[in-house]
């Protein structure tokens, strides 16, 4: 699965809002963080597409001029954070739902 992470300034957020309803971006997978929440600077969201190489090909398209692409070693190290927070939280959901 293809996967871009974004850094949007948060006072971009109506913008990005508006990007993220593009029909083939809004059929990739979608998650939005703010950066600060994640060890980044506190003005900015993070944003992970995953989905189709094409889907995520035209959200960074569209996201380009409202923020800047992670790459290397701070896409990575975002995108694994992303992964183990997801991990977490489907782990505190089968505590929820596990009879004792």
């Amino acid at each position: 699965m293809a996967w871009t992470i974004v850094s949007v300034p948060t006072a971009r957020r109506a913008e990005l809002d508006a990007a993220l309803k593009d029909d083939s971006v809004s059929r990739q997978s979608l998650t939005l963080r703010d950066a600060s929440a994640m060890g980044g600077p506190a003005d900015r969201t993070y944003v992970l597409v995953e989905g189709s190489a094409e889907g995520v090909r035209r959200a960074e398209e569209l996201l380009a001029p409202l923020g800047t692409r992670l790459t290397g070693a701070d896409g990575e190290g975002i995108y694994r954070r992303f992964k183990k927070d997801e991990e977490s939280a489907s782990a505190g959901m089968g505590l929820f739902f596990t009879e004792e």
